[in-house]
Parts: structure tokens; C-alpha cells; sequence
């Protein structure tokens, strides 16, 4: 026994073509068997009522530090690191090196006190800032050179010179 082969269109639809009922009556039966499906009303969920929360006081030792944007890059022989420090008196900034780490630490401190409802946007970072930078190479300490110029801290690592490999005579007895 062979299947006849029928194509998709006659799957999806159902029809066959040996069928003798006309492609019109096989629509009206199709619509027929259709019927419209009533959808349930959502219910109304009801919100929660809402609970007061105590009020969080900041006191002056929790307050947070701000990270500092830097850029770290190097040129053959060093490492260099650069940063946005606008409006910091260079007396207020700390660069520290121990190991492969390098910290920079600082305040940024507002001129004039501001109330906080007289600002239509407060986007500048005011109090203290620091940033840690872990080198990807062995730098020399005594050589490091900070600067700031026009609010960006430039801050120049000198690399340690790789020893070279050096062939030792063995002189005989």
C-alpha cells in the first residue's frame, strides 16, 4: 500500500483532493467548528498597604568614598596613569606604592555649603575619593614622578629593566 503525498497546503487546511465537496462547503464547515472562547475578568489584586520606614541617619564616619576615572597605559619604558582631579589642591592628594599596587588618595572640598533643595542637579563628587591600580609589571619606586596640571593627575612609573642573560666562562683548574 502506497501514501499518496500530500502537500502542506492540504495538511494545514485539511482538505484532500479526492474530496468531491466543493472548496466553499468545506469553508462554511470549518467556520462552524469554530467557536468564540470567553475570557475570564482579571481579578483586582489588592496593593499592599505601604510601611513607614525609619529614618536612616548618615553619620560623618559612614560616609562614602568616591572612586576616582583613571586611564592606564604604557609607552616602552613606562607605566603611566592619568586622571580627572578638577578643583583639588594638590597638598590634598596622596599617591602611595607598596608592591604592585598603587593608591591614590584625596578630598575634593565644596567652597560653599549648599542646601540640598536648592539644587536642580548635584552630579560632582564633593569629600573624599581614592583609587588602587594592582601594575602589570615591576616598576621603580624612587623614579616615580606625579604631576597635575589643568585638573589631570599624570603619574609616570618607570619599568624595571628585565636582566639580561649573561654567559659565564668556566675556567678550568
Amino acid at each position: 500500500m502506497t501514501k499518496k503525498k500530500r502537500s502542506f497546503l492540504s495538511v494545514l487546511t485539511g482538505s484532500r483532493k479526492n474530496n468531491k465537496e466543493p472548496a466553499r462547503a468545506k469553508k462554511r464547515k470549518l467556520k462552524s467548528k469554530i467557536k468564540p472562547v470567553k475570557l475570564a475578568r482579571p481579578k483586582k489584586i489588592k496593593k499592599p498597604k505601604k510601611t513607614r520606614k525609619p529614618p536612616v541617619f548618615k553619620s560623618k564616619k559612614q560616609e562614602t568614598e568616591g572612586q576616582l576615572t583613571i586611564d592606564v597605559f604604557q609607552d616602552p619604558d613606562n607605566i603611566i596613569i592619568k586622571s580627572t582631579i578638577a578643583g583639588v589642591d594638590p597638598s590634598e592628594l596622596d599617591v602611595a606604592i607598596s608592591d604592585d599596587m598603587l593608591t591614590i588618595r584625596g578630598k575634593r572640598v565644596q567652597e560653599k555649603k549648599i542646601k540640598s533643595e536648592d539644587y536642580f542637579y548635584q552630579e560632582c563628587y564633593w569629600g573624599s575619593f581614592s583609587r588602587s591600580v594592582i601594575l602589570p609589571v615591576k616598576v621603580d619606586p624612587d623614579k616615580i614622578k606625579a604631576k597635575l596640571k589643568n585638573g589631570i593627575l599624570t603619574i609616570t612609573l618607570p619599568k624595571v629593566k628585565k636582566v639580561q642573560a649573561k654567559e659565564i666562562q668556566v675556567l678550568g683548574g
